[in-house]
């Protein structure tokens, strides 16, 4: 993939089932930015829906057989109904297919909440419960 490509300017819905596959492929592969993967199984409402919004390309210059990532925003939301901030790297072969947000409302929406939602790691970390690898 050229260095010199844009970034993605997609907001992308995923369900449950996706997340879940998103976030094993990233810990399969090391890539750093991602939750464990039992907890969002524990914590993830199944029937949610959570959204992905690209911030930036990321590469593991260390390992070279990785290839470059999008280094996504997601908004997940949980069982209780509680929407978090997390980051998940995402392949752009894996990114590409998902479904996009296509509604204006639903995208101003998913960005205000997305300026808003406090950050996994730092609300977990008051519970000792750090959901990070």
């Amino acid at each position: 993939m050229p260095f010199d490509q844009p970034l993605p300017r997609e907001l992308k819905a995923i369900d449950t089932a996706s997340l879940f596959r998103l976030e094993e492929r990233a810990g399969d592969l090391g890539l750093s930015q991602r939750l464990e993967s039992g907890w969002v199984r524990a914590n993830a409402a199944p029937d949610a829906t959570h959204y992905l919004r690209p911030a930036l390309w990321h590469s593991l210059s260390h390992r070279p057989d990785v290839p470059r990532q999008l280094r996504c925003e997601l908004l997940i939301t949980l069982r209780a109904g509680d929407r978090m901030l997390s980051l998940l790297d995402v392949l752009p072969d894996d990114f590409a297919p998902l479904p996009r947000v296509t509604s204006r409302e639903e995208g101003l929406e998913v960005g205000r909440l997305l300026g808003h939602a406090p950050p996994v790691g730092e609300q977990l970390s008051r519970n000792d419960t750090d959901p990070r690898p």
